[in-house]
This record gives C-alpha cells, structure tokens and sequence, in this order.
C-alpha cells in the first residue's frame, strides 16, 4: 500500500539513484539507508525478546499508544525552527525511534520525532512511510524463503491468506493517506487523542 501511495516518489528516487551519480535522490536513499540501522540491530539481536513482550498480554500494547500519545502531544505543541531537509543526522534519530516501533507504533514515534527535530511536516511524513519498506519488504522476502507464506507453515489456506493480503492491502491504503492528510493539516493532536482513548480502554 505505501509503495502505491508514493510510486511517483519511489519511481523518481530509483531514476536517479540509477543515474550513479550523487545526487538529490541518492543522499535521500542514503539517509534512508542510514535509518535503517537502528532497526537492524534490534531485528537481529533482540526480535524474540521483542516477541515475548507483546506476547505479555494487552498491558503493554495500552502502555504503548499512551506513551505515543504523550510523544504526539508534545511535538504538536512544540515549535522547533524549521529545517529545509532531513540531515543525516536527523534521519539516524528518525531511525532510532523506529527501532523503538517495537513497543510503540511507527508512523506515531517517527514522525513526531522528526517534527520535534524540526523537519517539515511533508518531508517527515514522506520519509517515515518510505524508511520503513526496505526493512518490512526484507523480511517479508526472507520469510517466504523459509515459506512461512505456506498454507502447510502457517495452517491458514490460501484462501484465507488472500483475503487477509487483499484486506491488509486497503486498510493500509487507507491508513496510509488519512496518516499523510492529518500530518500535512498539522492535525496530530487527533491522532494523539485517539491512542490515548485506544490505550486507556
């Protein structure tokens, strides 16, 4: 879903990239690059205890969303001066609070904290939705080579797992574009109510 979202993007990025020179697009997938070593680490050295903790029971998906709220409150009410790109620097933070999306939603620590670094609510919101496919495709892929997308691994049939691919599919889109529009209308807050309810209830 997000790389029909942003395919104009995507497209324009590989263009360049291919381009082998360094350009705007290849910093932008540098940065990206860069962002993703966070999540690796915890990917490779921390993944099944990350599991077991969720596994805890709901306590800890409640104690999650407050925590995002209280993270989107406050870059919403903060009033860091602006910056015209996402450094280096900024997407190694970025990066970091996605690693962190192992106990708190993604899109909700990512693009608070770029908006507290001070990166610009388009900008940050393009970046977190595009920091992520790299390392969800990856997985995805090493999971089908272990064909954990069989119906024999998983006990759920094919069937099943088309509905559930096809309903993934436009949910995220869905999700994906309301994100997007409540990010660029400067409009958090919501968001940060809406965890908060979720997570109290």
């Amino acid at each position: 879903s997000t790389i029909v979202v942003f395919r104009r993007e995507l497209l324009q990025l590989i263009a360049g990239f291919f381009r082998f020179k360094w350009n705007s697009e290849t910093i932008y997938i540098s940065k990206i690059l860069l962002s993703m070593i966070p999540v690796g680490i915890v990917g490779l050295f921390f993944k099944d205890s990350v599991e077991e903790l969720f596994a805890s029971g709901l306590l800890v998906v409640g104690c999650s969303l407050i925590l995002t709220a209280i993270l989107l409150a406050f870059a919403y009410y903060a009033r860091p001066r602006l910056k015209e790109n996402i450094s280096f620097k900024d997407a190694f933070i970025i990066g970091v609070a996605q690693a962190f999306a192992a106990i708190l939603p993604r899109s909700g620590s990512t693009i608070s904290t770029g908006l507290m670094l001070g990166d610009r609510k388009e900008e940050v919101a393009r970046f977190s939705f595009l920091m992520v496919l790299i390392p969800i495709l990856g997985e995805a892929m090493l999971d089908l080579m272990k064909g954990g997308f069989h119906p024999s691994e998983t006990g759920i049939s094919a069937l099943a797992l088309t509905a559930g691919f096809v309903t993934a599919f436009l949910s995220g889109l869905f999700a994906c574009s309301w994100m997007i529009n409540i990010v660029k209308k400067g409009k958090l807050i919501y968001f940060a109510v809406y965890c908060l309810i979720v997570g109290t209830g």
